[in-house]
């Protein structure tokens, strides 16, 4: 078979996606906390050339309101270079799918012929996830070997079908159609929770994370269940092929919410980082490697951030007895030639960086800090503006001379 590409985005190794021209554009999602409005999908000018630089360019509303976006992505990509689920004859990183956290509905957006203006082509329902896949509460999605993975964080399948309750999972989505296809295990061996899914596709491995299910995270963090260590705190690995669970490691209880997982984009490489929120030991926050020794994988801890000391006066209610800010590692992202690691302290307003050329010992080389519990420090551009929110997901240039980063959080949190 003659499989002809055209679409530029799409990169052959690692070096190529680095050595391609910097980014034009940057789609951000934009939510109304309290569903009173639509929520957005919204274009931001990267272009350093540009007499709009660092401005918004286009804002295309939802159909619908409540939905919530958070984390969204595209029907294809080079993670799975023109593999089996894509229509070989029209491969394109063209449309982004948007899931609602709330909703449960994906939109879906095609940013051709104008990238700036986005256009509605389909709206996955959440009644179709519920009864083709299960599942409900969809969080993050990647272009895989079969289809699109879409994690989800609970199952439709209890009581009235709003999926308060789990266990979560992965939707499998055609990549031409958007139709949903079914979940994607076939046996989740003692996987309940859900959150992350990423893959080593040379070595036929999928890993996943572990957040809480909607009834545990919708109406903010519950301290009750915090403290009694009952948010995720697992990492799973899978057999990519056959979608059945081979083997769990457990961080330890107290690392609560084992959260973004982000494997070395080196093809060949078995290894990769996972960010943690937070010790209900100690308030740290920490991230991990996992990697292949021998026949299984194992975990370990490689970077600790510790609390800061602050004033009982100074901090929120629910953080004056501990008298210290919580990192609250809430986002990683790893630069394409797999050199640096960009960690989101959300609670202490920094976004740190980590020299990981040894994944097995990680040196702390530079931090910015923006916003956060305390500080709540400005952007140099607005010194007047405090920022109640610190770095939350980031998101490095293919280069790996720019970072991008928001400052929203779960609504409820």
């Amino acid at each position: 078979m003659t499989v002809t590409v055209t679409d530029p985005t799409f990169y052959r190794s690692p070096s190529e996606a680095a050595e391609a021209p910097a980014e034009k554009l940057a789609y951000i999602v934009a939510f109304d906390r309290a569903g009173e409005k639509h929520d957005a999908l919204t274009v931001l000018d990267t272009d350093l050339d540009s007499s709009s630089y660092g401005q918004l360019i286009g804002w295309t509303d939802l159909p619908t309101k409540g939905d919530e976006l958070h984390h969204f992505g595209w029907n294809a990509c080079s993670s799975a270079f023109m593999h089996e689920g894509h229509d070989m004859s029209g491969l394109a990183r063209r449309y982004l799918l948007l899931p609602g956290l709330r909703s449960s509905n994906v939109h879906v957006y095609d940013t051709q012929p104008d990238p700036t203006q986005p256009t509605l082509v389909k709206t996955i329902t959440a009644e179709e996830l519920a009864e083709k896949a299960g599942y409900s509460r969809p969080h993050t999605l990647h272009c895989g070997p079969d289809g699109i993975f879409l994690s989800c964080l609970g199952s439709a399948r209890s009581g009235d079908g709003t999926g308060t309750d789990g266990p979560g999972g992965i939707a499998l989505l055609d990549n031409t159609t958007f139709d949903v296809l079914r979940a994607w295990e076939t046996d989740r061996g003692p996987q309940y929770l859900a959150y992350d899914a990423w893959w080593h596709l040379r070595q036929n491995t999928l890993v996943t994370s572990e957040w809480g299910t909607p009834s545990m995270i919708e109406d903010g963090i519950n301290p009750e269940l915090l403290l009694g260590n009952k948010y995720g705190h697992k990492l799973h690995f899978w057999d990519l092929a056959a979608g059945k669970h081979v083997q769990e490691v457990d961080l330890g209880a107290q690392h609560q919410m084992a959260l973004e997982l982000r494997p070395a984009h080196d093809p060949e490489a078995t290894w990769g980082f996972v960010g943690v929120v937070i010790s209900t030991a100690d308030l740290s926050a920490s991230v991990w490697r996992w990697h292949r020794d021998g026949s299984e994988w194992k975990v370990d801890k490689v970077i600790t951030i510790p609390a800061q000391p602050a004033g009982p006066g100074d901090l929120p209610p629910a953080l004056q007895p501990f008298g210290a800010v919580p990192p609250l590692v809430t986002d990683i992202d790893l630069s394409v030639d797999d050199q640096m690691l960009y960690v989101s302290c959300w609670g202490t307003g920094e976004l740190k960086q980590y020299d990981v050329s040894d994944p097995a010992a990680p040196r702390e080389v530079g931090s910015v800090r923006l916003g956060g519990i305390v500080g709540r420090t400005p952007h140099p551009s607005a010194p007047e503006e405090r920022l109640a929110g610190g770095p939350q997901m980031v998101e490095v240039s293919r280069d790996g001379k720019r970072v991008y980063w928001t400052n929203s959080l779960y609504g409820a949190w």
